[in-house]
């Protein structure tokens, strides 16, 4: 009997959770062919999150959980998830139920046909302001433009994963991680599955627009060395249009025998150089300040407890 671990990242879901395992629940036995494990990573969270975790798995010994020993991030608890698996395939997903767990049967058919990697691609997204569609569609476009390597567009992390996969995903190790990036990265047998997304069943979003553009910025820089030549396509046009406005003035002078005020030029140049300075500044701080991190070379997450066993961390 084939098994199928569903991996679950957790911060402050203690609302969510008894929709979430209900579901979940009608899903496993409906699903008799299969046997299952959920895996719950709780991400420090602050509330009853990880005392619930533990009663449920009093009463189903199906689900596991790894407990960190703080709150390291989604993208960490992800890792975190594959280290622990079980399963011949995982299955991400999140607590929130915005990611329907019936829709798993259909993901799972397709693994058994022969695909690596069935991702659910959303065709709706509901509870969504127009803002974050419009800022997400841009970032997928601009990934895209960037990389060489296809990005599947309007794709969350809810997706089933072989184990070969997994294996992969396992020898990336790099502290700044975006998972999104690392699916498509990876390769292997891929098959697109439409979905509606729901709104979240309880408890509030902990995703705000400084998270966000923390994630767009990681999953840039961590995943394409695009943007270092940006300074390369911008010099070109900028001494071209150098060059022509010094011609422009020369013919003015010569031609309408007109005194140009040099000082006005002088502050328009500076100020425009050392706005393109500034940015291409800011792009090489955020590539060294990677490389920083990297060299470090410290643990992803320590764990707090996996399964009722507290981890020594050797």
């Amino acid at each position: 009997m084939k098994k199928i671990t569903i991996i679950i990242p957790a911060y402050n879901e203690e609302e969510a959770l008894p929709y979430l395992y209900k579901r979940l629940e009608d899903l496993m036995n409906n699903m008799k062919k299969y046997e299952f494990e959920i895996l719950f990573v709780n991400d420090g969270s602050k509330d009853k999150t990880i005392q619930i975790i533990k009663q449920m798995r009093e009463e189903d010994n199906r689900i596991s959980y790894v407990d960190f020993s703080r709150n390291f991030g989604k993208e960490i608890a992800m890792i975190a998830g594959l280290d622990y698996a079980k399963g011949d395939c995982v299955i991400f997903m999140d607590a929130d139920l915005q990611d329907p767990p019936e829709l798993i049967p259909e993901l799972v058919k397709y693994w058994e046909q022969g695909y690596d990697d069935v991702y659910a691609r959303r065709k709706t997204r509901a509870g969504e302001t127009f803002l974050k569609k419009f800022t997400s569609k841009m970032y997928y476009k601009v990934l895209q433009k960037l990389t060489r390597v296809p990005i599947q567009k309007d794709t969350g992390d809810f997706r089933l994963l072989d184990k070969r996969c997994v294996n992969a995903l396992k020898k990336l190790r790099e502290s700044q991680r975006c998972s999104k990036s690392m699916f498509s990265w990876i390769g292997y047998n891929k098959k697109e599955v439409l979905y509606d997304r729901d709104a979240r069943i309880a408890g509030k979003t902990k995703w705000n627009y400084k998270k966000l553009m923390d994630l767009a910025i990681d999953g840039i820089t961590s995943f394409t060395t695009s943007p270092l030549r940006i300074s390369t396509y911008l010099s070109i046009p900028t001494f071209l249009a150098l060059i022509i406005y010094f011609i422009y003035v020369i013919i003015k002078c010569i031609t309408q025998n007109i005194a140009i005020q040099a000082f006005q030029a002088i502050i328009l140049l500076v100020l425009f150089f050392s706005g393109i300075q500034i940015m291409l500044f800011g792009i090489i701080g955020e590539y060294l300040g990677r490389i920083f991190n990297e060299t470090k070379n410290r643990p992803l997450y320590f764990v707090n407890e996996y399964n009722g066993v507290k981890e020594t961390n050797d």
